[in-house]
């Protein structure tokens, strides 16, 4: 292969084309359902998501544009896994967004902007590769929140968002800064080459790694990065929370990947420590701070701070006194949880969002009283939903908690066992809010008598979602041995 490789990046450039195109040919349509546009951006997130499953299936791993981009079963597994995840979402979004004047084409071309940006951010070789893929992502984001102009909170959320993701973008710029002015490159693969032979200022790297390690903290949410979680959530029209809640997670742990284990895993002493603190606060603060709301999408936000907390104790136990031997069965098994958490959320966000109708957003834990009597269909799928993220079998979520507390007691280490024991008790205490959720629905009674008018495409696709999550959880080998398959290849590059 040549030093371009233009094969590496054709998901990229079919996306940036298909964002074009869509964009164009909305300006052509008549129809207010926006059907045109619609299908065109499915059939382009079909496409790209093709794109990545088979070169996931051939197993290479290939530098391109002279080794700014890597493309690898990794990046490709998280990648087909964002596309599948911004697929969902427009089809839960589309009732929503015409129900509040938001469906335009505007939606579907940003959705293509963003999920490039995610695209670019798990291909990324490079810092600066890296920190386009970003704001190309974030900026799309931004964008999408703010696209219910006539909505305060909307407009609220939208400016904290933007805000404290420019900080983040901001600490995550001056750490890639620091690692340059340590080791003379931005190439991960000769950062890595320049940490292992040990002739760099350990306390500039060091330093470097605390911004670095901060800004991706941003990105998932996590204590005391946290703070625009819960506005962002509840202010943003539900269809841009389900799109901020779900695949750029994907993206910002694949980059976590690209730069702390494949750039920086010579500092996974000072990493490591950092994501314990993280992850140690995610989970008291998120559990506890989720049982007092009464939104339920402001508790989603609380309970995804606890999740990405619980996803990091898979990514601090992978070195071990210097000894990398348990490092595939760590990253593989929160890269699992990653993944698992998202398919969840996609259809929490997703029936919310069913329920809701024309000047009514049914985000209130009350306005779920009793929906059993009204649908015992939804209410069984939104059971589902709840015990896999309150981790109970036999739903997926029981088994990647499991994974993650596997791969901590695996380690045969002292803290490490602590740490899981911790994780347990504070997942009990979270286990409360989720449950509370099936007491309303099936105990309480029905405070709304109205009848729930669901587009017979977003409640196939919801009933979907929540076989998903039931048949991963009594099956999760296939997809738990693509991750440590991916993830195995990643490491040996």
């Amino acid at each position: 292969m040549n030093a371009m490789n233009w094969l590496a990046v054709y998901p990229e450039i079919l996306l940036l084309v298909m964002a074009c195109v869509v964009a164009l040919v909305d300006l052509y349509v008549t129809c207010p359902r926006r059907t045109p546009t619609y299908l065109l951006t499915l059939a382009s997130l079909a496409a790209v998501g093709a794109m990545h499953l088979f070169y996931f299936n051939g197993g290479y791993t290939h530098y391109a544009m002279n080794r700014m981009v890597v493309t690898d079963p990794m990046g490709h597994l998280l990648a087909l896994f964002a596309c599948l995840a911004v697929f969902v979402t427009l089809v839960y979004s589309r009732p929503y967004a015409e129900s509040r004047d938001i469906l335009k084409g505007e939606l579907f071309s940003l959705s293509l902007l963003s999920l490039l940006g995610m695209c670019i951010m798990l291909s990324g070789n490079n810092f600066l590769v890296l920190y386009l893929g970003l704001e190309v992502m974030s900026l799309s984001l931004y964008a999408l929140v703010a696209l219910r102009r006539d909505h305060a909170g909307a407009t609220e959320a939208a400016m904290k968002y933007f805000v404290l993701g420019a900080i983040a973008s901001g600490f995550l710029l001056y750490g890639m800064s620091m690692m340059y002015g340590a080791t003379g490159s931005l190439d991960l693969g000769k950062v890595f080459e320049a940490i292992g032979k040990g002739d760099v200022n350990r306390q500039v790297l060091v330093f470097g790694v605390v911004f670095i390690v901060s800004g991706l903290a941003f990105k998932f949410g996590a204590v005391p990065f946290h703070m625009w979680v819960p506005d962002v959530y509840q202010g943003a029209p539900t269809a841009a929370t389900l799109l901020i809640a779900s695949a750029p997670k994907i993206a910002a742990f694949g980059m976590t990947i690209r730069v702390l284990v494949e750039g920086l895993l010579g500092l996974a002493v000072d990493w490591q420590q950092m994501l314990v603190v993280l992850s140690v606060c995610s989970l008291v603060i998120g559990n506890l701070a989720a049982i007092a709301q009464t939104n339920l999408k402001r508790m989603l936000a609380y309970s995804t701070i606890a999740q990405m907390g619980f996803m990091m104790l898979g990514l601090v136990s992978g070195v071990v006194n210097g000894n990398t031997l348990s490092a595939a069965n760590a990253y593989s098994s929160a890269m699992f949880y990653m993944i698992t958490y998202v398919v969840t959320t996609l259809g929490t966000f997703g029936l919310i969002m069913l329920m809701a109708r024309q000047g009514f957003e049914s985000e209130e834990i009350s306005d779920f009283a009793g929906l059993n009597q009204r649908s015992p269909q939804l209410a069984a799928i939104m059971g589902i939903f709840m015990f896999s993220l309150a981790g109970i079998p036999p739903t997926v979520g029981f088994y990647a908690k499991l994974s993650v507390l596997q791969a901590l007691i695996s380690t045969n280490d002292t803290f490490y066992l602590v740490l899981a024991i911790f994780a347990v008790v504070l997942s009990l205490i979270g286990a409360f809010y989720y449950l509370r959720i099936v007491k309303v629905m099936y105990f309480d009674k029905a405070t709304d008598t109205q009848p729930i008018v669901a587009e017979g495409g977003a409640r196939a696709v919801l009933s979907l979602n929540g076989a998903a999550v039931l048949v991963l959880g009594i099956l999760p080998g296939g997809l738990m041995a693509m991750c440590a398959q991916a993830i195995v290849k990643a490491l040996a590059t």
